[in-house]
């Protein structure tokens, strides 16, 4: 029983990354040579997972920009919000489901305690 509850609080953390990784690269949508990051998640040995973030370096687009100096060309961020809108989706829907399966650890728990009493 502790392994599911412990495969569950692993599967809460790395959904929290996720949701912070898709929060931080939408915060610097309009920052002007962002590069965005993306939460990969492995599964760990005997139960779990385990999440690395890893930055996308594909080059933004580049637009021109007036200053005193002329034009000049400037890279924008590679963030797509569209893409984000959707990590932060999944990472809702991955948090909902662990906590769901940590419940119903939880319940299992307390139901062995009963009995045992």
């Amino acid at each position: 029983m502790i392994a599911g509850i412990y495969s569950s609080l692993s599967g809460l953390a790395a959904a929290q990354t996720k949701i912070t990784t898709a929060a931080h690269n939408t915060a610097n949508a309009n920052t002007d040579g962002f590069k965005k990051q993306r939460a990969l998640h492995q599964e760990v040995q005997p139960q779990g997972v385990a999440t690395t973030i890893e930055q996308v370096d594909t080059p933004g687009p580049v637009i021109f920009r007036e200053t005193e100096k002329g034009l000049i060309e400037v890279e924008q961020s590679n963030v797509d919000l569209g893409e984000e809108a959707v990590n932060l989706l999944v990472g809702k829907r991955l948090y909902e489901a662990n906590l769901k399966a940590l419940d119903l650890q939880n319940q299992a728990l307390g139901s062995v305690l009963d009995i045992v009493e």
